[in-house]
């Protein structure tokens, strides 16, 4: 009798701890995500390319603990690799971004796979093997995460000048990134394509 009197003092004492850290759980994200307000501005070292009323900016690659610090889960190791970039509007008339097609190829002549915020989350998770998860949880994830990507939907005017953010590539087979790939971004259908090396 004893023993069941213990049981359930003891299961008064957890159920609200046990419910508190549940509902604690499903306001967060499965990885804490920097707030992109945070991220500095695009180096001096930023290749750039005009494409006849845009240019276009490409930050150096980032290190696998700059990912790690951004995202906190180290992308490249998940076959992901982020591009930062930024396409400014020149001059003359608005230039329609939304039809631009991103390229990227490595030395071997390999082409990489533009993967949407959302899909580079599930290719993400798959890589690091988390398959047990609050759906909030990865909800507020791939919002955080997509917070970072480009937004291409609207053109680029005078009175809107300015686009920034990332594109998410991953490898040929799936496979870590390696350094030193000979990796080169191609972008067709703005005004005039644009082709930029990226290490």
């Amino acid at each position: 009798m004893q023993t069941k009197d213990r049981l359930r003092r003891l299961g008064r004492l957890t159920l609200p701890a046990v419910l508190l850290t549940l509902t604690a759980a499903c306001g967060s994200s499965l990885y804490r995500v920097k707030p992109v307000a945070e991220l500095p501005a695009l180096p001096d070292n930023s290749r750039s390319a005009s494409a006849g009323g845009v240019t276009v900016r490409v930050a150096p690659l980032l290190s696998d603990e700059e990912a790690q610090d951004l995202f906190e889960v180290n992308l490249p190791l998940a076959g992901v690799l982020p591009v930062r970039m930024e396409m400014a509007f020149e001059s003359g008339v608005p230039v329609e971004i939304k039809r631009a097609r991103f390229r990227l190829r490595d030395a071997q002549g390999r082409d990489w796979k533009l993967l949407s915020p959302k899909s580079a989350v599930a290719r993400i998770l798959k890589a690091t093997e988390v398959f047990a998860y609050n759906p909030h949880s990865r909800k507020e994830f791939e919002k955080e995460f997509e917070s970072y990507a480009i937004e291409l939907k609207e053109p680029l005017t005078a009175s809107d000048r300015r686009r920034q953010g990332f594109l998410f590539f991953q490898t040929p087979k799936g496979e870590p990134v390696r350094g030193d790939q000979g990796l080169v971004l191609t972008i067709e259908r703005l005004p005039q394509p644009v082709e930029l090396k990226l290490d």
